[in-house]
């Protein structure tokens, strides 16, 4: 599995440290340094079933800098993946990409479920 994360932020130091004690084999990339290509995440985006939108840091920074609430509507699909992969503080983390699913964000509940 693929644990994309920011080391500094607490939600995704919660869910690597759950992780962690489950014992699971990671390979863990700091979003930051290394943010997704547009291919990933559209790839991603589609294996995961869930609106682009659920891929974008809604609460972040630069999601707010750049006026996104109010320009994402009017983009397309492709113009968004592109817009995704210029910067991995624009991207919800943590996303944890495995055999057959991708989940944003860290809900344990719903982490439980897929890996049980």
């Amino acid at each position: 599995m693929l644990l994309l994360w920011y080391p500094k932020c607490t939600t995704c130091q919660k869910a690597k440290k759950w992780l962690d004690e489950k014992g699971l084999d990671l390979e863990v990339r700091d979003i930051k340094l290394e943010n997704p290509s547009a291919e990933e995440l559209r790839r991603w985006h589609q294996a995961s079933g869930l609106p682009l939108k659920r891929f974008f840091n809604t609460s972040g920074l630069q999601y707010k800098a750049l006026g996104l609430k109010d320009k994402l509507p009017g983009m397309d699909e492709e113009a968004q993946l592109a817009l995704l992969a210029t910067d991995g503080m624009l991207v919800k983390r943590p996303i944890l990409v495995g055999d057959g699913f991708v989940l944003t964000g860290f809900k344990p509940q719903e982490w439980e479920e897929k890996l049980g």
